[in-house]
């Protein structure tokens, strides 16, 4: 026996055995102490949605990831069940914590026990808040490069109006725009309606995570050609019957709505309707057409009525045979509708309102030899009132003065105006 333990070899197959027992010893302890098995199998499963237990009816929760990512590690034939059954649930219980900031860990149930789980993220950061529903008016818009060329946005309607929004306290008090906006192909040039989605917004665009009824509200956007208003302005033409005064042209519409090309009626400012006065020897009204001008495609009235005053005068047989050799010179009449009156002279802080007459158009009466009176433009006279002296509120009654060339009579149909005078 002593011979056999002193031999070399014996001594060396013992220190083999030893070193076997001791690495499997080691092997054991590293299992213990990383909770691994010899076959385990490491996996990961993506976008696995997070439930939250909370007050909805209240309350509104804010931070709470949509899904998370897990990592599952155990053996083969357990990790393989549950990435492809997917029967667990990953879900945050807030049921129990007050409002306000709050860090917490997501929990998992239905996960066997023999599977090591690790979410990613473990914790989150979740803010709870009062629910708040206010009610919102509805902006509509569009794009008006969707336009044809010289169509226009005259009017858009939203049904219903008014929206409720529903969402966090904080959320709500930053809603700056609720907005519903149509969209179409471009070329648009007929008036249409569509269901459209609302948004709500921050002062910065950027859309807020609320609940909005209704969602889809409907649009109803009126297109129309070009157009504007433009006054009309009555000039006489021809010549007076002798003895006959021409007094004031009144037409029964001071405006007209023109369509066309924007460029056309850009430069197009007043309509001018020439009256011929040639046989007018008394009171009278007519009609009269009106002509297009050049480039405008549609006209909001194809006739007037004008209201002529003139007054035949009568003539003493014997004055005038005593004056026949003696011919006095013709006179002339012009007359210019549609006069704006200007206000003059009223301090900043104050801000005008004509009262009557409404607007602050008037007619003159021009009377001048005929070689002047057909020189003669609307842009020579100004009809104007002198505020200078006002410092109170309320309504006040001016005097109309007229500036103009000189050596001509003049006639207004109105000499005095009531405005209203109103702090700015």
């Amino acid at each position: 026996m002593d011979k056999l333990m002193d031999s070399p070899w014996f001594l060396r197959i013992t220190a083999l055995f030893l070193a076997i027992v001791l690495f499997f010893s080691v092997k054991a302890m590293d299992v213990n102490i990383n909770g691994k098995t010899p076959g385990d199998q490491v996996d990961s499963i993506h976008d696995i949605p997070v439930e939250v237990f909370y007050d909805n009816e209240n309350l509104v929760v804010t931070g709470v990831p949509a899904s998370v990512k897990m990592a599952i590690e155990g053996p083969p034939n357990i990790v393989q069940t549950t990435k492809l059954l997917k029967d667990f649930t990953i879900f945050v219980d807030l049921n129990n914590l007050p409002m306000g900031k709050h860090q917490v860990e997501l929990q998992s149930e239905n996960i066997s026990e023999k599977l090591h789980v690790r979410l990613d993220p473990a914790t989150i950061d979740v803010l709870i808040e009062e629910k708040v529903t206010q009610t919102f008016r509805v902006d509509p818009e569009l794009n008006e490069r969707l336009l044809a060329e010289d169509f226009q946005v005259v009017n858009m309607e939203v049904n219903p109006a008014t929206v409720e929004v529903t969402g966090a306290k904080s959320v709500i008090e930053a809603i700056s725009f609720v907005k519903v906006t149509s969209t179409r192909d471009g070329g648009i040039n007929k008036s249409f309606e569509q269901k459209a989605r609302v948004r709500v917004l921050d002062k910065d665009l950027n859309k807020l995570n609320v609940i909005i009824s209704p969602e889809e509200v409907s649009v109803k956007v009126e297109i129309a050609e070009y157009n504007k208003d433009v006054p009309i302005d009555l000039r006489s033409r021809g010549t007076k019957k002798p003895g006959v005064e021409i007094g004031t042209l009144t037409p029964s519409e001071t405006k007209i709505n023109i369509s066309g090309p924007r460029k056309v009626l850009d430069n197009i400012n007043i309509l001018t309707v020439d009256v011929d006065i040639s046989g007018v020897i008394g009171p009278e009204t007519f009609d009269i057409n009106l002509k297009k001008p050049k480039g405008v495609s549609s006209m909001s009235l194809d006739k007037i009525k004008v209201k002529v005053e003139a007054t035949e005068t009568v003539i003493d047989e014997d004055t005038a045979s005593s004056d026949n050799d003696d011919e006095a010179p013709s006179i002339g009449t012009r007359i210019f509708n549609n006069m704006q009156i200007v206000v003059r002279g009223l301090d900043d802080k104050y801000k005008s309102t004509f009262l009557k007459p409404v607007n602050g158009f008037l007619t003159l009466t021009v009377k001048a030899e005929p070689d002047v009176i057909e020189a003669l433009e609307k842009s020579d006279f100004t009809v104007f009132v002198n505020m200078d002296d006002t410092t109170n509120e309320g309504e006040q009654v001016l005097s109309v003065s007229v500036d103009g060339p000189g050596d001509l009579q003049w006639l207004l149909s109105v000499n005095e105006v009531i405005m209203q005078i109103e702090l700015a």
